[in-house]
């Protein structure tokens, strides 16, 4: 049965979120936690599609894992891998499963892989995963759409990416956790996430130097070494991003709580030329609020420190109305301008070529039916919808589900007119779930 929200626009959003922990961390330390045998609990952990996709594949491994949401931890005990096959029905739906792979090869000499899946956004090609693994000496060989790696010893040597792939960067750091000698990855990916994830391998016993710098140094250590542990993810960059996002562009004020500012930084700086005021008010929460059309801005999505792709597709929102021209360059994937077409539906102004698009901004959006195509299109069809007069009608909401957490409730506490329902049910009142104003809210 399909579901759909409703939203009813024109509302300045006022009040205060609370961010989840990162998804895109936490998926990572859930496949790190297979390295040492023992009971690992993760905290601060989302309740998420995607959370649940890859307990069900480490749970396919052979390893006994418990989601306790009310606390919101996880627990991972790996003594006993009795698997090494991650199957596609489940990596096709979520790329960043792909991420056991370098985690099963290290600790049980072998693994078999499905090739990834996850959001249409463009070519995410495993190349330097494949390539990475073999200069540690693992045989790699792809058959039938899964890639099988056997290595009877792994030893530490020097390898270059072409690019600073996060997903080839936390693959082969576990990788090379119990490999013989020191990996240096050079040009690796300086994301929080890989910071995060260096961190709960030092904590659980491995020997990881330079994450979040262009050259990270791994000196392999013995599986005994290895120990398990108990570890808090960090908050979620992408998600704090968003809310900001949806206060700036409806012209509100609201709180931020849980977010770390040191993670944002070129995103902060791009929200306060389009007219934002952000105020640090506590080390972990923020103000952010403004009170006038914005400014139209230029944006060029780069690897970290620069601006976010995880955030282009929101500030393509929040420019819709904006005063002037901007232009928005994806430089890291193809295809994430799929809101493109929505946005314009709702009476947005954007001309794309290639990976350019030009955003000439409307006094106003208005309400239409839209659909999300991945995870952060739909993030910002929401936000449009806020901005935009009238009632507005979103589906396709399980990509939104894979990476927002209660995102309905946090909406709505801070004064969103928002509902989701059942499509085949005529919004009839028994199947309509309002949440406004209740953080305990059913969704």
């Amino acid at each position: 049965m399909a579901e759909k929200l409703k939203i009813k626009g024109g509302n300045s959003l006022h009040g205060e979120v609370t961010v989840s922990g990162a998804k895109n961390a936490v998926l990572k330390l859930m496949a790190a936690a297979i390295l040492a045998k023992g009971e690992t609990v993760i905290h601060n952990v989302p309740e998420l599609t995607d959370v649940n996709i890859m307990l069900r594949v480490i749970e396919g491994l052979g390893v006994k894992t418990k989601h306790d949401k009310s606390l919101k931890t996880v627990s991972i005990d790996a003594t006993d891998i009795t698997d090494i096959t991650a199957k596609y029905e489940l990596v096709s739906k979520m790329r960043a499963s792909f991420i056991v792979l370098g985690a099963l090869v290290t600790r049980c000499k072998e693994a078999v892989v499905a090739l990834p899946g996850g959001c249409a956004i463009g070519e995410r090609r495993v190349d330097f995963h494949i390539k990475g693994l073999e200069a540690l000496g693992a045989e790699i060989k792809i058959e039938n759409g899964y890639v099988h790696a056997k290595a009877e010893k792994l030893t530490g040597t020097d390898i270059y990416l072409d690019i600073p792939s996060v997903g080839a960067t936390e693959n082969l750091m576990l990788a090379a956790i119990l490999a013989e000698g020191s990996t240096r990855i050079q040009n690796a990916a300086q994301e929080p996430e890989i910071v995060d994830l260096a961190n709960f391998l030092n904590a659980m016993g491995a020997d990881v130097s330079g994450a979040g710098t262009s050259e990270i140094v791994i000196t392999g250590v013995k599986q005994e070494n290895l120990h398990p542990i108990e570890y808090a993810t960090i908050p979620d960059r992408i998600e704090a991003g968003t809310y900001m996002a949806a206060i700036v562009a409806t012209k509100g004020k609201g709180l931020i709580r849980n977010v770390l500012p040191s993670h944002l930084t070129f995103y902060n700086s791009k929200l306060i030329k389009m007219g934002a005021n952000i105020k640090l008010v506590e080390p972990t929460t923020i103000e952010v609020s403004c009170n006038q059309r914005l400014n139209s801005v230029n944006i060029v999505t780069q690897p970290y420190p620069g601006f976010p792709t995880d955030l282009q597709a929101v500030a393509m929102a929040t420019l819709t109305t904006a005063e002037g021209v901007s232009i928005i360059t994806e430089s890291l994937y193809e295809n994430r301008f799929m809101q493109v077409p929505e946005l314009r539906r709702m009476g947005a102004d954007i001309h794309q070529e290639r990976n350019h698009a030009l955003v000439r901004g409307v006094p106003k959006l208005t309400g239409a039916s839209v659909k999300a195509s991945d995870l952060r299109a739909g993030a910002s069809l929401i936000i449009a919808a806020l901005m935009a007069e009238g009632e507005s009608e979103i589906e396709a909401l399980h990509h939104i589900d894979r990476g927002y957490e209660l995102f309905e409730t946090k909406f709505a506490n801070l004064g969103a007119d928002i509902v989701r329902y059942n499509d085949e049910s005529e919004k009839s009142d028994s199947n309509i779930i309002e949440v406004k104003g209740n953080l305990n809210a059913s969704i």
